[in-house]
């Protein structure tokens, strides 16, 4: 049973992270090298991602400035950028590329925090999944006669104990996301 929990805990866990690290992807008006971390770009017939070919930096608050370590790279990297949904269109000098992001207007923000809410009520789906499927765990190890009933009890208390914390932990996320988009 403690395992049951312990991996229950763990896949709640994975659930949040997945969920800041869709968070730090949000185009939000200030210059965001992880915004380039799903683009790929094709090295020698591989693909591969923006980070791990060129420089990634962020030159002014709104400006991300990517210089490619092989200079070949330079045409494919734009062009990566360029089919990709992130809504920038880069410039390229022949030498590095720059990414600048437009200042957000009041409707676009408020699109954004509509998005960070539906993100955030996905994660709280995902984690409400997970404490389902540990419960039919629990309910189908009594049913075989693996625990008692007092154990059953224990382990759901513990289980939605847990449920709660992640629960509150995705909703100060989402909070707390929401009002750095408003405030910029």
């Amino acid at each position: 049973m403690n395992t049951l929990i312990k991996s229950t805990d763990e896949k709640m866990n994975k659930s949040v992270s997945h969920l800041e690290t869709e968070f730090t992807e949000i185009r939000a008006g200030r210059a965001n090298p992880a915004v380039l971390d799903k683009i790929r770009v094709d090295y020698y017939g591989s693909p591969t991602p923006v980070n791990q070919v060129a420089a990634v930096s962020i030159t002014e608050a709104r400006t991300l400035t990517i210089q490619p370590w092989d200079a070949s790279l330079l045409r494919a990297i734009e062009k990566a950028i360029q089919t990709s949904d992130i809504g920038i269109n880069p410039q390229n000098d022949g030498k590095v590329i720059r990414m600048i992001f437009p200042p957000l207007t009041e409707d676009r923000r408020k699109e954004i925090v509509k998005d960070i809410a539906k993100m955030g009520e996905d994660a709280k789906v995902a984690v409400r999944s997970i404490r389902r499927e540990a419960m039919e765990k629990l309910k189908a190890m009594k049913k075989s006669g693996d625990i008692t009933e007092d154990d059953q009890k224990h382990g759901e208390k513990k289980i939605q104990d847990i449920t709660d914390k992640h629960i509150k932990s995705i909703d100060g996320l989402t909070e707390k996301k929401q009002k750095q988009i408003m405030e910029i």
